[in-house]
C-alpha cells in the first residue's frame, strides 16, 4: 500500500529536498520520514506560515514519489561514482553546487561532515535517518507553491513531525490531483524560496 507523507518545510533553500541534477533527493533533515518511507511512497513538503513569500501552509512546495532508498553510506558512494554534483562544493560560484546533500563522507569512521549547509549540531538528526530517498518522479514548485484543492486540505501538516497514517484516505486523490496539473515529472518549476546557501543549524529542520 502506498503511503503519503506530508510535512511542513521550515527552510526551503534547495538542500532538503535537493531537486537538482535530474533527481530529487531527501538525505538530510526529516529522519523519521527517511527511516520509514518505502519505494513507491509519496513525500510532500507543505509550505510554512512564516515562509519568506508569505503564508504557504496550504500550498505544496514539492512532491516526490520515492524511486530508490539506500543507506546514507550507499548514497555517499553513489554520488561519488555517478552524481558528484550532489556533493557540496562550497567554493563553487553556482549556488546549487553548494547545496549538495551528500554532506557526509563515509570513507572515515565515524563519517565526517563535508562543508555544507549543515553543521555538527545537525549530525545526530541527519545520521539518525539512516537512509537517503531518491526520486526520478517529482515536482518542485519552490517559490511558486501550488495551493491544494479543498478536498485535500486535510493532508496539510503544520509545525514539526509529519502526517502519514491519517493521510490514507487521500493517497489516490492526491496522486490524481498532482498529475492533473499537467506538469511533466522531474520538473523544477521555480527557484527555492531561500536563494542563499544559508546554514540550517536546527535539529528539527
Amino acid at each position: 500500500m502506498t503511503t503519503l507523507f506530508t510535512y511542513c518545510i521550515r527552510i526551503d533553500d534547495g538542500a532538503a529536498p535537493n531537486p537538482y541534477w535530474g533527481k530529487c533527493t531527501l538525505v538530510i533533515c526529516k529522519p523519521r520520514i527517511r527511516s520509514t518511507a518505502a519505494v513507491g511512497d509519496w513525500i510532500v513538503g507543505m509550505g510554512s506560515k512564516n515562509s519568506p513569500i508569505g503564508d504557504c501552509r496550504e500550498k505544496v512546495v514539492y512532491a516526490m514519489r520515492v524511486s530508490q532508498k539506500m543507506t546514507m553510506r550507499e548514497y555517499d558512494f553513489f554520488t561519488l561514482e555517478k552524481l558528484p554534483q550532489k556533493i557540496p562544493d562550497w567554493q563553487n560560484a553556482e549556488v546549487k553546487r553548494r547545496l549538495g546533500d551528500s554532506i557526509y563522507d563515509f570513507s572515515t569512521n565515524p563519517p565526517s561532515l563535508r562543508k555544507s549547509v549543515h553543521k555538527e549540531e545537525n549530525q545526530e538528526t541527519d545520521l539518525g535517518g539512516k537512509f537517503a530517498l531518491i526520486s526520478d518522479h517529482f515536482f518542485y514548485f519552490g517559490i511558486s507553491p501550488v495551493l491544494l484543492p479543498e478536498n485535500l486540505k486535510p493532508i496539510v501538516k503544520t509545525g514539526q513531525a509529519h502526517r502519514s497514517r491519517s493521510n490514507a484516505p487521500y493517497v489516490e486523490k492526491f496522486i490524481k490531483w498532482i498529475h492533473s496539473l499537467g506538469y511533466r515529472p522531474n520538473s523544477i518549476l521555480a527557484e527555492p524560496q531561500i536563494k542563499k546557501s544559508n546554514s540550517c543549524v536546527n535539529k528539527t529542520c
